[in-house]
């Protein structure tokens, strides 16, 4: 983390105002003779240190079923209105907070400033006191009266970490209009400006006190994740940042999933998985972003933050209250492959109707305890949202604290465009947001992840459900088997079924049947089924059923097709090669071949032909390929085949250099993404308007005329202009995406930092990026030899297709 500089002249006349009252008030206050012993500033104010536990909190969680296992678990004190700093009878005042973490021999005080005038615009349960042009007494009457307390020597020996504004910037990005979720009341705080001026003034105020480490709120992946968000919320978390006086140098980082329930890992997909050619980002539940989890978000949203322009030792937070997703129906591994939909929601620990749903979530668990240094780039799993405290109130509730009643709490709501028309899937009868929720706490504790010791079954029921009867086979195929079953009892209910093969759980449903897909044809298969309660009981198992698969559709057939002949390279390249042959025969029909590269497989066929792409210039290769049918047996290889690829196109001398990254897994969606940098490798600078990029690609059929798009710049997307042009017929480089830059120079050694760049053909038809000659599948910065570097108009940088 930064090193603070002096505290500011205004902040100084506050302490000695303070000091001067605490003076007079001597006969009623307690005052410590000394300050405290000033706290070094640390890079990481986690490690090492001892964290304050709140006991407000505390004796409501050991009071649940469960909760003394984790009641002495340090988490955030909110100051979520003007009145929490002074406390009340039933909630201590800050002042008390920081005594009683004195008291404890604690040295870390963690604390969430929030009161934004206008506060979460997009979230009536979250509506705060200040109107949305109270900016002045966000300034005066709050965010001051902290400062002065948290300024006290009294406890400088304290690392007191800071969230500044759960909810606020983001909603800046995304609902202040042009989307489904978007608000009035977020439009006109981006008109006011005062959520990114009352941030600025925060940071500011707060940075300048020695021993305060200020972490800016970023939200979550599944609100920030997608490129069209991430890129314009660091440069919107940059605004702020230097608004009213304050520099990157007083932040220390930023969180990620405050009081959310986003799963720090998803363990069972990756999001470069693929189903039968469909990506993991295709999927309906990850809907194109480019993260399936928490900490891949928090670690590449804290490189581009850094590529922004905040400080290099910035580290991450994230909160792990409440998105432990355990308990039974916690799946071990990914779902069928049947679909991409079914492969992702059969694997996903984060079992939430939509990723847009955020109070009082069914079926969540605490997650990961509060831990120092845990990941690279990661500061700490913190417990922003103490576990139990509500999101919102599930009907309407009259209240002096300014919370409005929002229907994303109303486990009856349907939905809006935020949560993709979906049910809520919250909790019933909730109070309000901040106040004690004991069903919620219980709930968490019941499904945490880790488990916790002595979690116990909240509310006393330990009586399981009856076993299922009557297994049935209610149909199968060579490669599936459908099961039904009786309806089990319970005492308080059942509420889903855990479905095993061979002893092993393979799958879960909430009604009584289950396809169990992706089996072997001609095989005996045992299927047990138990059930479970709300309460984690988990029944006896139902009588074994055996069930043998049918038999392939190839079943009998050991002869294999011809080999293929006339192997001819119709088309060759620098880097690719074009191949045709003539089709085999098979007495019961070839489905496909297979293509050899120097003995090695390179591909499959369902035509006679084939190109191999991605080779180097002037190098001999040779090819065979063999046919298959569909009981998989395969023919002897063709006969060989020797191609020389072509001499390359030219390669660049120059003193620049491209770096590409791919930012779009998918290779046949209707739009091409990347992500590009320049940098200056010389020891003079360029001149920027001489230089132009250029990335080559195939638009295979559609329209010939195209859209393109910066999605974000470091350098911003106005100073760059961009086009498509046709390149003549090289395979897999047909027309070139170029993209030049307007005046100014990059400096010996610069880079012009992350350039996201998108094109599309006019009628949105799809492409096949696979045999494009500058595509490559990395998917962080690498040197690009084939994307082009041309400087007033001759080849700089790469290899010419």
């Amino acid at each position: 983390m930064s090193t603070r500089g002096t505290i500011t002249h205004g902040l100084r006349r506050r302490l000695a105002a303070a000091s001067a009252l605490a003076m007079g008030a001597a006969l009623m206050v307690a005052i410590p003779a000394t300050p405290a012993a000033a706290a070094a500033r640390v890079d990481n104010p986690y490690v090492g240190a001892k964290a304050y536990v709140n006991p407000d909190w505390s004796a409501k969680a050991a009071a649940e079923p469960g909760g003394a296992a984790i009641a002495d678990t340090p988490a955030f004190v909110w100051m979520d209105r003007i009145a929490a700093i002074s406390g009340s009878a039933s909630a201590m005042s800050l002042r008390e907070h920081l005594d009683t973490a004195l008291d404890q021999g604690a040295n870390l005080f963690q604390v969430v400033i929030y009161d934004l005038p206008g506060r979460d615009c997009a979230a009536l349960a979250s509506n705060g006191e200040l109107g949305p042009t109270e900016l002045d007494r966000y300034k005066n009457e709050y965010i001051d009266p902290i400062s002065d307390i948290l300024a006290d020597p009294a406890y400088a020996s304290l690392r007191i970490v800071t969230i500044i504004e759960p909810d606020s910037l983001p909603n800046i990005v995304t609902n202040a209009g042009g989307t489904a979720g978007s608000t009035d009341a977020c439009a006109t705080m981006k008109a006011n400006g005062n959520y990114e001026k009352g941030v600025g003034y925060a940071l500011h105020t707060l940075g300048a006190i020695p021993n305060v480490y200020n972490y800016i709120d970023a939200a979550h992946h599944g609100w920030l994740g997608w490129d069209s968000n991430m890129g314009p919320a660091a440069t919107e978390f940059k605004k702020a940042a230097t608004s009213e006086g304050a520099t990157v140098n007083d932040v220390s980082g930023f969180i990620v999933n405050t009081a959310n329930y986003s799963a720090l890992k998803e363990p069972n997909f990756k999001i470069t998985d693929s189903v039968n050619g469909t990506t993991v980002r295709q999927s309906k539940w990850i809907d194109w972003n480019y993260y399936t989890d928490e900490l891949s978000f928090a670690q590449a949203l804290r490189t581009l933050l850094v590529s922004q322009g905040f400080n290099s030792n910035i580290g991450m937070l994230i909160d792990t209250a409440r998105n432990g997703w355990g308990g039974t129906a916690r799946p071990t591994s990914a779902g069928p492959l049947t679909s991409v939909d079914a492969y992702v929601n059969g694997g996903r620990v984060d079992r939430r109707i939509h990723a847009g749903n955020w109070c009082n979530q069914s079926g969540a668990g605490i997650g990961e305890r509060p831990t120092a240094a845990p990941e690279a780039g990661i500061d700490a799993y913190v417990w922003a949202k103490p576990p139990g405290e509500s999101d919102g109130n599930s009907a309407p509730v009259e209240n002096d604290e300014g919370k409005g009643f929002d229907r994303m709490c109303d486990p009856t709501y349907t939905g809006n465009g935020r949560n993709g028309n979906s049910m809520t899937g919250a909790l019933p009868n909730s109070p309000l947001a901040g106040h004690w929720f004991s069903a919620q706490f219980q709930e968490l504790v019941r499904n945490a992840y880790p488990p916790i010791d002595g979690g116990g079954n909240p509310g006393g029921d330990t009586q399981a459900p009856t076993a299922p009867t009557g297994v049935t086979a209610t149909a199968k195929t060579s490669s599936s088997v459908s099961l039904s079953w009786t309806a089990s009892t319970d005492n308080t209910g059942v509420t889903g079924y855990n479905v095993f093969r061979n002893g092993v759980q393979v799958g879960t449903s909430t009604t009584t049947s289950y396809t169990d897909s992706g089996l072997t044809a001609s095989t005996a298969y045992s299927y047990t089924v138990k059930a479970k309660d709300a309460a984690g009981n988990v029944s006896a198992a139902s009588t074994a059923l055996s069930v043998t698969t049918s038999a392939g559709g190839g079943t009998g057939d050991t002869q294999a097709p011809t080999a293929p002949t006339g192997v001819t390279a119709t088309a060759k390249t620098s880097s690719s090669v074009s191949l045709s042959w003539t089709a085999s025969t098979d007495n019961t029909g070839v489905t496909g071949y297979n293509v050899f590269r120097n003995g090695v497989q390179v591909g499959t066929s369902t035509t006679t032909s084939y190109t191999d792409s991605g080779l180097a210039a002037s190098t001999a290769y040779s090819y065979t390929v063999k046919a298959k049918d569909a009981a998989g047996n395969v023919s002897a290889a063709s006969t060989a085949l020797s191609v020389t690829t072509s001499a390359g196109g030219g390669t660049g001398t120059g003193a620049l250099k491209a770096q590409y990254k791919n930012t779009d897994s998918s290779a046949t969606d209707n739009q091409i993404r990347m992500g590009l940098q320049l940098v200056n490798t010389g020891t003079t600078a360029v001149d920027l308007s001489t230089v132009k990029l250029r990335y080559w690609f195939t638009p295979e059929a559609g329209s010939s005329t195209f859209g393109t798009s910066c999605d974000w710049a470091v350098i911003g997307c106005g100073t760059l202009t961009h086009s498509v042009k046709t390149a003549g017929s090289a395979a897999g480089a047909s027309h070139y995406l170029e993209v030049s830059f307007g005046s100014g120079t990059l400096a010996a050694g610069a880079s012009t930092g992350e350039i996201q760049m998108r094109l599309n053909k006019s009628d949105w038809s799809n492409f096949n990026e696979a045999d494009d000659y500058s595509r490559s599948t990395s998917t962080s910065y690498a040197d690009a030899p084939k994307v082009g570097v041309y400087v007033a108009g001759t080849l700089a940088w790469g290899t010419a297709p």
